[in-house]
């Protein structure tokens, strides 16, 4: 008998299977709304330019401010999702979205200010969804499967980048932009309305693993799901985890070095779709407002299956480096606790297939500015843009994947401090993109985006490097002080009892 006790089995979700691909499907609904918004928004952009008489760079700053909210509101709803439940949130978004988008509808044309802030409210109420999305993932998912979950998940969002140019350019074309919002007003509503019948709390310190009742204002007005009904009621006067400041996470050097990866993928991708509208109109004349954003369906449709194939490839990578541990050589014991699963490569086992993604990505956007330069075949680009729109969600789902594995306590807070890095070097590169395309053409910008591609490489193999080192210490940690981030399906009262 060693000295390492096995821990007993703990049932991590009374939610059955089902029961969660069918939660996975109601926040990857709500989740498609931070890039519809946005993406249903860039065919309109030469009509916005006309009607409210302001040049394309300060219309592309309405998408600046937009990207910029992004980043900064699921700072604030992130820690409350994480402490007063997901369900509370996610209505709070949708109805300031719902709201926002009748405004955007009815904003005068003379009021170039409004708009802008509209676009803000727009961006506050859509872009914490994800961050809550990712929050529920955690609660409801262990690391064998979490892969195949976030990666549908992610099918949500990744739809909006497909319809949404598709929706905007053919509106736009037929009734005008202002007809934009009012179909986005309809959509967020009736989004609004299925979240408030179905969607059940998950968070685990308000139900548990669902076995808790949930309070009054967490619960469902069809409490359908989960089936098997929660046996224990919550205790008198039990405190709420604290709001967790979301800000500590950047003390961790191996988060850090993802927020940075991710950061520069997302970065590079909208330095290319932001120009699609408008370069695409003034190289290929023979495009519509309703055809260019056709052309946007080869890059929704490259993130689409990037989506669908990562989250399986993602479970496979983990069962196997489980196997190593569980069959390779070593105490048997030790092996099938949660500290032998602590031992293994996680970091290797999510992000060992990115950094031949990352050359091919930077290749293929420094190519497509040569393309575009030379005004060659349409063919080309919409090539490109697949390819570069499977590769972005192949990286991007893996490193916040790995997030979520190393906090999956705190999956909204890490996701909101994800969106602020990358949304904020997102709104930079939009900001600065049309004056460095006017100023050196559009070669040598995408080849400039091309190099910042390629620095993920080395990011990628020094997190694998240091990534298991500040794993294992947080681990180690944990059970010295059952207060701090505890591996999952661990509780902090068999913490302490486990406590040496």
């Amino acid at each position: 008998m060693t000295d390492v006790e096995r821990l007993p089995e703990i049932k991590y979700s009374i939610f059955t299977r089902t029961e969660k691909w069918i939660i996975v499907f109601l926040i990857a609904l709500a989740g498609l709304y931070s890039p519809l918004t946005a993406n249903i928004y860039f065919p309109a952009i030469p009509a916005l330019s006309r009607d409210f008489h302001k040049s394309v760079e300060l219309i592309n700053l309405t998408v600046t401010v937009y990207v910029v909210m992004q980043g900064v509101a699921p700072m604030f709803w992130g820690p409350l999702a994480d402490r007063y439940g997901r369900r509370p949130c996610y209505l709070g978004c949708l109805t300031i979205l719902t709201l926002s988008n009748v405004g955007l509808a009815l904003v005068p044309t003379s009021a170039y200010w409004l708009l802008m802030v509209l676009r803000c409210f727009q961006a506050g109420g859509s872009a914490s969804t994800i961050a809550l999305g990712a929050g529920v993932i955690g609660d409801i998912s262990t690391r064998e499967e979490r892969g195949g979950f976030f990666g549908m998940f992610t099918l949500g969002p990744m739809v909006g980048p497909v319809i949404g140019p598709v929706i905007g350019g053919a509106i736009s074309d037929a009734l005008g932009w202002r007809a934009i919002f009012w179909f986005l007003t309809i959509a967020s509503a009736a989004c609004l309305l299925v979240m408030l019948l179905l969607q059940p709390e998950t968070l685990r310190s308000v139900v548990g693993n669902g076995s808790v009742a949930a309070p009054k204002c967490n619960r469902p007005l069809l409490p359908i799901i989960p089936k098997e009904q929660p046996t224990r009621l919550p205790e008198d006067g039990a405190k709420k985890a604290s709001p967790g400041n979301p800000f500590r996470l950047f003390l961790h050097v191996d988060i850090i070095i993802l927020l940075g990866i991710n950061a520069l993928i997302n970065g590079v991708m909208y330095g290319v779709i932001t120009t699609i509208s408008t370069t695409f109109e003034r190289i290929y004349s023979f495009l519509t407002v309703t055809t260019i954003g056709l052309c946007f369906l080869a890059y929704g449709g490259g993130m689409i299956a990037g989506s669908a194939i990562t989250g399986k490839v993602l479970d496979r990578e983990y069962r196997r480096f489980v196997r190593k541990v569980e069959y390779g050589g070593g105490d048997s014991d030790l092996k099938r606790t949660d500290a032998g699963r602590e031992a293994m490569d996680l970091e290797r086992a999510r992000l060992r297939l990115l950094p031949p993604c990352a050359v091919v990505f930077g290749g293929c956007v420094g190519g497509y500015g040569w393309i575009l330069q030379q005004e060659l075949s349409i063919a080309g680009p919409l090539i490109i843009h697949f390819v570069i729109g499977y590769m972005s969600m192949v990286m991007m789902n893996s490193s916040s994947t790995l997030m979520i594995d190393l906090f999956p306590t705190q999956g909204s807070s890490i996701t909101a401090c994800n969106n602020l890095v990358r949304c904020t070097l997102a709104a930079v590169i939009i900001a600065v993109i049309e004056p460095i395309i006017n100023k050196i053409g559009l070669g040598w910008t995408f080849i400039i985006l091309g190099a910042l591609m390629l620095l993920t490489v080395p990011l990628i193999y020094l997190e694998m490097a240091l990534g298991p080192k500040y794993r294992r210490a947080r681990f180690r940690k944990a059970w010295v002080d059952p207060g701090s981030e505890v591996p999952e399906a661990v509780t902090s009262e068999e913490a302490k009892e486990k406590t040496p």
